[in-house]
């Protein structure tokens, strides 16, 4: 009998998917503004992933975009957000902010369990790679943060900024795909943003795991195969039944 190929393509997300990306944000909040603990990050970091997101629409950013257009984005997602709970930045804040939220985007640890099952799928003989939005550069310095080269194969790992299409432009994944030599309806992408992630793969025709941990809600008509809040769920989908012949 001819073998059953169970062998997947798993791709991840990185910001707020291999670590959590309220973690610089909640430090820059604190450093510039002096926000104290019961301070609503979470709803505040929704709503910053959202204006980064709109905005950028607004913007017409590329995955290659004009510096200026995208420190414009930078500045008035702060503005925009913190207007939301009541804080008007003083002139300059926006661009401490920004600054500080950057530098602390180098201090950061990936969420428990996200490693552990990353090894257990490629010792399984599964193909696992990163997909991530961002300037090239930037991306790699927070994946060396994260240690992630000596986890993950480079050629494995594609940033947006490297490439010229951003997430939720179905071509990055097409790229991917290409690239890798597979198929959209073997791979699986795991990712946070309904946006980038979610819709994007959806479009691509890929399987989509939602790593919905901050209990969001959807924002378009798109269907994820899957929807997890931590990495225990995570792994617990991504358990195939071993090949057989």
């Amino acid at each position: 009998m001819d073998q059953i190929n169970t062998f997947k393509t798993i791709f991840f997300d990185v910001d707020d998917t291999l670590y959590d990306h309220l973690q610089p944000l909640r430090g820059a909040l604190q450093d510039v503004l002096g926000l104290q603990d019961d301070f609503p990050y979470a709803e505040a970091y929704h709503r910053f992933r959202y204006y980064s997101d709109w905005l950028s629409a607004q913007e017409d950013l590329s995955a290659v975009p004009e510096p200026e257009a995208v420190e414009r984005m930078r500045s008035r997602r702060f503005e925009l957000t913190m207007k939301e709970f009541g804080v008007t930045l003083q002139p300059g804040q926006a661009q401490e902010l920004q600054s500080r939220y950057l530098s602390r985007q180098f201090e950061i640890t990936p969420f428990h369990g996200v490693y552990d099952l990353i090894r257990r799928l490629q010792a399984e003989g599964h193909t696992v790679g990163l997909i991530t939005n961002g300037e090239g550069q930037h991306q790699r310095r927070k994946l060396e943060a994260l240690d992630v080269f000596s986890l993950v194969d480079e050629q494995l790992i594609f940033i947006s900024g490297e490439i010229g299409y951003a997430k939720p432009d179905r071509r990055l994944f097409d790229h991917v795909n290409k690239q890798t030599r597979t198929s959209a309806d073997n791979c699986y992408y795991i990712g946070d943003s309904w946006r980038n992630d979610v819709a994007g793969a959806a479009d691509a025709g890929w399987n989509i795991i939602w790593f919905n941990h901050r209990e969001a809600s959807p924002e378009s008509d798109h269907q994820p195969q899957f929807t997890a809040q931590n990495y225990a769920e995570i792994s617990q989908i991504l358990t195939f039944k071993p090949a057989r012949s």
